[in-house]
């Protein structure tokens, strides 16, 4: 039996090109095990603000979101921390993604959260905060280990590449919970000789 490849859908809360947290979902995707494949979404620019008038009628950008995340089997976000908690541009996406309630994009999938900042608590507020955000939509947040980089100006060399020993364990290790409960929702393939 084989087992199918595992999409994740990848989410930073900075628009930023150069933002740490960009450099950080990219490290995730540098270390990704071989049967996982990360897809970052690079469209939350696009993302009007969330408006309950526009639902049924969605923008383009809404229901290229939707289309990423629902054909992803779990979704790893990259968050800054904005005045100690969730960007504005991550929750607006979030709240579009939450809905309709019960059959979203967002209903009982796995999610990973890890987070970059120059500051010291390394995203902790704002990971702290998108975890009750996800009680709404029943998805799994993986409990950790927690990516939480502080001083991400000194983790990264001049090309954006991660180059902190510990953090890199991190990921491994996140990725392997991740995983872990991606498998219980991946049907099995037989191959026939």
């Amino acid at each position: 039996m084989i087992r199918p490849r595992t999409i994740v859908c990848g989410l930073s809360g900075s628009l930023r090109q150069a933002s740490w947290n960009r450099k950080l979902l990219r490290a995730m995707g540098d270390h990704a095990p071989g049967n996982i494949e990360l897809r970052i979404f690079e469209g939350l620019d696009q993302v009007p603000l969330f408006n309950e008038d526009l639902l049924g009628d969605e923008p383009a950008g809404v229901a290229a979101l939707r289309a990423a995340v629902a054909a992803a089997d779990a979704l790893m976000i990259a968050t800054p921390e904005y005045n100690g908690g969730v960007p504005g541009v991550l929750k607006n996406a979030l709240d579009w993604l939450s809905l309709p309630r019960g059959s979203s994009a967002l209903h009982r999938k796995p999610v990973a959260l890890v987070g970059a900042t120059p500051g010291r608590l390394g995203t902790a507020r704002s990971q702290f905060e998108l975890r009750h955000t996800f009680i709404f939509t029943q998805s799994a947040v993986i409990p950790g280990p927690e990516v939480l980089l502080s001083f991400a100006h000194e983790r990264f060399d001049a090309d954006g590449r991660l180059t902190d020993p510990a953090t890199v364990d991190l990921i491994e290790r996140l990725w392997e919970e991740l995983r872990n409960y991606t498998r219980l929702a991946e049907p099995e393939v037989v191959q026939h000789s």
